[in-house]
Order: structure tokens, then sequence, then C-alpha cells
């Protein structure tokens, strides 16, 4: 038996829509999550945490640079708000720098983002179209 779609008011709809992407922004997949998308959800938060991380590993905390990397820093912040705390550390510039910060690393960390920002409009847009609400089980399509 499908399950019917919950009908709601036009703000109650856009606020879920606002909640689904402040969660895909807060922790990359929990707005895949919460509509349902459970495999989906997991996929990315492993592929865009390891990106970010791998950026991090390459070239330390002086990557999340808002001072002198201002663009990279605003690709960066899509990934989650939490940059924002290592953009805080790396303000006076006193930290510890390993490797080349301003390189490859923040070619990681940056497309890390930028990755993110087309998972929140997915979650978005999924929400809006009801996917997730509407299904029972995620491979009854491909089935």
């Amino acid at each position: 038996m499908e399950k019917k779609p919950r009908n709601r008011t036009a703000s109650e709809q856009g606020l879920w829509l606002v909640i689904v992407g402040l969660a895909a922004w807060i922790v990359p997949g929990a707005g895949h999550w919460l509509i349902r998308e459970r495999k989906r959800a997991v996929i990315l938060f492993a592929v865009i945490t390891g990106l970010f991380v791998t950026g991090l590993y390459i070239g330390s905390v002086g990557v999340v640079d808002w001072v002198g990397g201002r663009i990279w820093f605003y690709a960066q912040i899509l990934c989650s708000p939490a940059v924002g705390i290592l953009g805080n550390i790396t303000q006076n510039g006193q930290y510890p720098a390993y490797g080349r910060p301003c390189d490859i690393g923040q070619l990681y960390t940056g497309i890390a983002g930028l990755l993110n920002l087309l998972c929140i409009l997915s979650a978005v847009y999924m929400a809006y179209c009801g996917r997730g609400e509407m299904i029972g089980r995620e491979d009854e399509d491909h089935g």
C-alpha cells in the first residue's frame, strides 16, 4: 500500500523546505536523510566530508582563511557553518601550517563546499516535489 503525502499548507511547506535546506547545509546529507533518502544521505555525507577533510589534511587548517582567501572561504562555508569556526582560528594567522595551505587543499575544500551546495539544492527540490514522503522503500522504483 502506497503512503499518501501529507497535505501541508503553503506556510508549512515553506517551513519544511527551509528546514531541509538548513539541515543539508549544517550536516552534508542531512537534508536527504530528512526526506528518507537514507542511502543517498550516507553517500553524500561520506563523499563531501571526506573531500573536505582531505583538503584539510593536504594543507592544514590554513586552507580556511577568510582574511587572505575570501573567495575560497565563500565556497568552503557552503560545506557547513562549522567551517566558520575554522575561519576564526585562522583569522589572526597564529596557527601551525603544514604543507602549502593556498594550493591543492583550498581546491579540495572549496569543491566540497560547492558540491554541498548542489546537494542542498537537490534535497530542497526533492522535498518540494514530495519525494521521500510517497515512497515506502528507496529501491521500490528500481525493482
